[in-house]
């Protein structure tokens, strides 16, 4: 029997189990997939549980719940990936030989790479929300925060879901608004790039809406670090940006696993081809999801466009065929932005986000880089889509692994 070993059971690991359990069957395969945790957080929405939108129990499940029951799923920590040796060693000292291994260790994030960012004022008047921890947290200051200057702030990229911050911003005017306070409330946007997002269209449709919405944005800023004394932000090039409440994405990076095996870039990121989704370096090794250094959109869409093509690869490479050079980056992100509207981007490699409709030509129902409130249904209805569709390995019809260029407007 031979052994194909998932290091993860998040969103990536999980939907490579479903969707290579029916591929792959005993006795000739015994598919295993290796994760310490109890629970299955959909990550998406940490975004909506500072602001009461979400409750924990609409955002976190079991993680057997996801795994098919062919699968054999190992509750433990891993210590070392041993490639050389085609071996995993697990924190118990247990080893498990494997002849296939994807990835899928996911990314986090890393507030102590940021001087004073974990120091006295962390969850006091400094929040992250892109852990659970973090955003319930930020949930309870919000409740009765009394206004002043609110700093959402990006540490440096990449990171998970690259517009989340902006979405912050923009849900938290919406709740300052509802909660009839906006005016005592000063929102500012700070991001190390030279806009809001990284193309420029989109960019353009973005800065629109912060200047609509009185958001603030300061670009290029480098963090040199916190002073928590006097809750200000010090950058590299000497400018301080004060707060009262600060919501900060901290450097991601991939999971200390991959540092402590050698298989990583200076992020913990692994080297992967970036069309095929094998490691740079290990034949026998695939990686999906935030875990690899592809020059896509660390976002959930993209592990779910991703965990089709690697699946077919996977196949390939079983029967020792050519892989396909077919992943293109796609990545498709509904934008909320607050009192009940959403726009969606979608884009790849190659393409930056425009505006068009989607997934039809003109008949949509669906628009690319414009506010509507079908929009946000779509944003909010992705939850039932997550846990019932996506993560079982359901292929969603009409939407394509690879991007469309139909109902896009280019000029």
């Amino acid at each position: 029997m031979k052994n194909l070993v998932i290091l993860g059971a998040g969103t990536a690991g999980t939907m490579m189990a479903n969707h290579l359990h029916a591929q792959l069957k005993q006795p000739e395969w015994q598919i295993n997939i290796i994760d310490e945790r109890e629970e299955h957080h959909y990550q998406p929405g940490y975004l909506f549980l500072p602001f009461d939108i979400y409750s924990p129990e609409q955002i976190i499940k079991k993680i057997e719940d996801f795994i098919p029951k062919e699968v054999k799923l190992i509750k433990e920590k891993i210590d070392v990936i041993l490639p050389k040796e085609n071996k995993i060693k697990l924190a118990n000292g247990d080893e498990l030989p494997y002849d296939l291994l994807i990835i899928a260790t996911g990314a986090k994030i890393a507030p102590e790479e940021t001087e004073g960012m974990q120091g006295t004022e962390w969850q006091k008047s400094v929040f992250d929300f892109y852990s659970f921890e973090g955003a319930l947290a930020l949930r309870n200051k919000l409740r009765d925060w009394q206004g002043g200057k609110l700093v959402v702030h990006i540490t440096e990229m990449p990171i998970k879901c690259p517009v989340a911050p902006l979405e912050f911003a923009f849900l938290a005017d919406s709740f300052f608004s509802d909660k009839h306070m906006r005016d005592k409330v000063e929102i500012t946007y700070v991001t190390p790039l030279s806009g809001p997002f990284t193309k420029p269209k989109c960019t353009e449709a973005l800065a629109y809406l912060l200047h609509e919405k009185n958001i603030n944005i300061e670009c290029d800023f480098a963090i040199e670090r916190i002073d928590n004394e006097t809750k200000t932000m010090v950058g590299y090039d000497g400018r301080t940006i004060p707060f009262d409440l600060l919501v900060t994405v901290p450097t991601n990076k991939g999971d200390g696993l991959i540092e402590r095996s050698g298989m990583g870039d200076d992020l913990n990121y692994v080297p992967t081809h970036k069309a095929t989704l094998q490691s740079r370096d290990y034949a026998n090794i695939f990686v999906i999801g935030d875990a690899s250094n592809i020059p896509a959109s660390k976002a959930g869409s993209v592990a779910h466009f991703a965990a089709e093509i690697l699946t077919e690869n996977v196949l390939l490479y079983v029967n020792g065929e050519p892989l396909k050079e077919t992943f293109d980056g796609h990545a498709n992100c509904f934008i909320e932005t607050g009192h009940g509207k959403a726009l969606l981007i979608d884009f790849n490699y190659t393409h930056e986000p425009v505006k068009g409709t989607f997934p039809f030509a003109r008949i949509g129902p669906l628009s690319l880089l414009k506010e509507s409130k079908m929009n946000h249904v779509g944003k909010l209805a992705f939850r039932w889509i997550y846990w019932n569709v996506l993560l079982k390995g359901t292929h969603i019809p009409f939407v394509s692994a690879t991007m469309s260029e139909s109902g896009k407007i280019y000029n």
